[in-house]
């Protein structure tokens, strides 16, 4: 299943390096769904936590008394389900708050793949060196039923149908 990456380059450095290089995968995080606020505590987003360990307490509070079970219910359940859908968005403006530059979109099957492509037109191939940059065009594959078409859900990159 293909999933869509964010690569963020340090503060202050224009030309950064693999290892100076953050990598996110923007989408649904299950520990952040099933543990929210330790997620959090985790990635250092430290009011975000605070936020969601207050908002855990009230409903655990809530499910307590006669009558306002449910409602406490859906105060748990709402902070989970926000914190699995939009964790890794809290992750990214974090650190975009703190400098970081917000580099490349890149939808790919793995992160090594998603790595590869990022990486590959930012390589310094040294002079002795004769490998040649990957080829990441689309290929039709053998009895795809799409032919050469490519397109991400149900509409093409130009927005058609």
């Amino acid at each position: 299943m293909t999933s869509s990456y964010i690569f963020l380059t340090p503060p202050g450095g224009t030309s950064a390096t693999a290892d100076e290089t953050r990598t996110i995968r923007d989408g649904f995080t299950l520990l952040g769904f099933l543990f929210p606020w330790v997620w959090l505590l985790a990635h250092r987003l430290w009011l975000h936590a605070a936020a969601a360990f207050l908002l855990q307490g009230i409903g655990g509070a809530l499910m307590d008394e006669p009558g306002l079970g449910p409602a406490g219910a859906a105060i748990l359940l709402g902070v989970n389900i926000l914190v699995g859908l939009e964790g890794q968005n809290f992750r990214v403006r974090n650190l975009a708050a703190k400098g970081w530059t917000e580099d490349a979109l890149i939808a790919a099957d793995t992160i090594g793949v998603a790595e590869q492509i990022y990486f590959s037109d930012r390589a310094v191939i040294a002079a002795s060196d004769d490998a040649a940059a990957p080829d990441w065009q689309n290929k039709a594959r053998p009895n795809g039923p799409h032919g050469d078409a490519t397109s991400l859900g149900l509409f093409g990159f130009d927005g058609g149908r």
